[in-house]
């Protein structure tokens, strides 16, 4: 349950809210050396404003590569080259901007919750077995079953409370 919540703190912070944040960038894949890599292995990347991505490529021959990614990505974003530095200004978002990245917070918020569930599913599914093979008794069965729950409504609890926190953060102006 741990490890879900951790890939959906991933997953939001991948959102583009109205600050320029590195992780923003960690979704996108650039086609070089015959493989998809993503940026922060072919350049380094800094946010040296609230509102500006920088991004030092290493290698000449890789900016045209990592310009047309970022252009190609759903960030929205078009890159300003200047050398071997791509600078990433962050314009604000737009009202109508603001409610399509609330969906999608929404929507991955459910597959969290999803995710959690299926783990309760899975461990209820083996005190079954376990009980079935003897192996526990049904009062060991039926208090695991509770603590499995309380586990459940935690866990489920922290993915709201992070989708509130984020929810504020996209909104602010």
């Amino acid at each position: 349950m741990d490890k879900s919540i951790q890939s959906l703190k991933k997953d939001i912070s991948t959102l583009r809210t109205g600050r320029a944040n590195s992780n923003m960038l960690d979704m996108i894949k650039v086609d070089v050396y015959g493989q998809n890599m993503p940026i922060d292995q072919l350049a380094t990347v800094s946010v040296p404003e609230a509102r500006l991505i920088s991004i030092q490529v290493w290698d000449k021959a890789n900016i045209t590569l990592i310009d047309s990614a970022i252009q190609k990505s759903e960030l929205g974003i078009n890159p300003q080259i200047d050398g071997q530095i791509i600078r990433l200004r962050i314009p604000d978002l737009t009202e109508e901007r603001r409610k399509d990245l609330i969906k999608i917070l929404k929507n991955i918020g459910e597959k969290g919750r999803v995710s959690i569930r299926n783990i309760r599913r899975e461990a209820n599914d083996e005190l079954k077995k376990k009980l079935k093979d003897k192996v526990i008794t049904e009062d060991e069965s039926k208090s695991f079953e509770k603590n499995i729950q309380k586990l459940t409504d935690v866990n489920i609890e922290n993915i709201e409370k992070i989708l509130t926190e984020k929810e504020k953060e996209i909104l602010q102006i």
